[in-house]
């Protein structure tokens, strides 16, 4: 849960984000594990990375965190379509996140 020092306005896109960023570590780390999910593995870390400074932008509350928040939704559309391609729970509960991410800094984006 995000500190009672981010706006409030901010607070349900920060979890979101600090939330997707933790799968896509997770998922990540499994999936270092098959060469063949090579990409998964790419995908999963840009995620994770984005969400982490989108998480850091919105905390502050910088003028930067909504177009950022753009940025991210895209990052965790990709990685979720490549997730969804995986028959694991890593993978299925990354893409969920991930999904829930994008519709989260869709929204801030638009506010």
């Amino acid at each position: 849960m995000a500190s009672a020092l981010v706006a409030e306005a901010n607070r349900a896109c920060v979890d979101a984000c600090a939330e997707c960023a933790q799968a896509c570590e997770a998922c990540a780390s499994f999936c270092l594990t098959d060469s063949a999910m090579a990409s998964c593995t790419r995908l999963c870390l840009d995620c994770a990375t984005i969400c982490q400074a989108c998480t850091t932008l919105l905390a502050r509350g910088s003028a930067q965190a909504r177009r950022l928040c753009q940025l991210c939704a895209q990052a965790c559309d990709d990685c979720a379509a490549e997730c969804e391609r995986y028959d694991t729970a890593e993978c299925q509960a990354c893409a969920r996140t991930c999904r829930a991410c994008a519709q989260q800094c869709r929204a801030m984006a638009a506010a």
